[in-house]
């Protein structure tokens, strides 16, 4: 296995531009390649996403995983260092993304005419969305994915409105980041049609699990029933004791039994349905 790191530029006129750091670990024979998404205030080098792509690449296939371009995390790929990227990022924007990454995978040759995308929480919506419109990709597995991109209180939204943005904790590293108005409108303005997360999970056709824990605390597992419920191609697995991070915490000194049956749990997933 090699491993090759990836760095794309998106200068779109921005002061700062946009940058979407990875990496992707290649087998010696490839059966097959799976893109893994991170989700909000998530980024590529995560507890479970390094140890996820290895398993992956032990089974044959190339697994790119890559911090979103406005994850804020910077060239050291493990701090938010880059605060302004994370307070103007928007769906379009991660979209945009993980189709810049398809791009540069097939560039090099890592991606032929199919892959399969996973995607955890924020990351799996994002995932959904992109695997509705693709027809190439045919395998896809969501970790406590979101199923709506309107997620928010009135309160929230309506002190939103007044200052321009809310703050957003991160517990992780205790900073506190701006998140901008700029994706409230975004959702109010397309959340029903190109942002629609339910109306993609009932046009998905590729075989689909969807991963969730009883007890995560920040996505419920209704959402992932409610998303099984709409795609006839969806295979429902709630994990019991599961958490949001199925009981993961960066760094990653231990893997316990829910995260281990979750990462064997997808892996087989790919195999059965992408592995050639």
């Amino acid at each position: 296995m090699r491993l090759e790191e990836i760095e794309l530029w998106r200068d779109r006129g921005e002061k700062t531009p946009l940058i979407i750091r990875g990496e992707a670990r290649i087998p010696d024979e490839r059966r097959g390649t799976v893109i893994i998404c991170h989700g909000f205030k998530g980024f590529a080098r995560f507890a479970f996403f390094p140890l996820l792509a290895e398993r992956l690449a032990q089974s044959g296939f190339c697994a790119v995983t890559f911090d979103f371009s406005g994850s804020g995390i910077g060239r050291d790929r493990e701090n938010f260092t880059n605060p302004v990227a994370f307070t103007h990022n928007t769906y379009f924007q991660e979209l945009d993304d993980l189709d810049a990454v398809v791009a540069e995978a097939k560039v090099h040759d890592w991606i032929d005419d199919r892959y399969g995308v996973l995607g955890h929480s924020r990351g799996g919506g994002v995932a959904i969305l992109h695997a509705a419109r693709d027809p190439a990709v045919k395998a896809l597995v969501t970790w406590a994915a979101i199923a709506s991109t309107n997620r928010w209180a009135p309160e929230v939204v309506a002190e939103w409105r007044q200052r321009g943005f809310i703050d957003i904790p991160n517990a992780r590293t205790g900073q506190t980041i701006p998140l901008s108005i700029e994706l409230l409108h975004e959702v109010e303005q397309h959340g029903e049609t190109r942002l629609n997360i339910a109306a993609a999970a009932s046009g998905i056709r590729a075989p689909w699990l969807v991963l969730h824990g009883d007890a995560d605390e920040t996505v419920p597992a209704s959402e992932a029933e409610r998303l099984a419920s709409l795609s006839e191609s969806a295979t429902l697995s709630i994990i019991e004791g599961g958490s949001h991070t199925f009981g993961a915490k960066h760094p990653l000194v231990e893997v316990g039994p829910v995260l281990e049956q979750v990462i064997s749990k997808s892996v087989d997933f790919f195999v059965t349905h992408l592995g050639m």
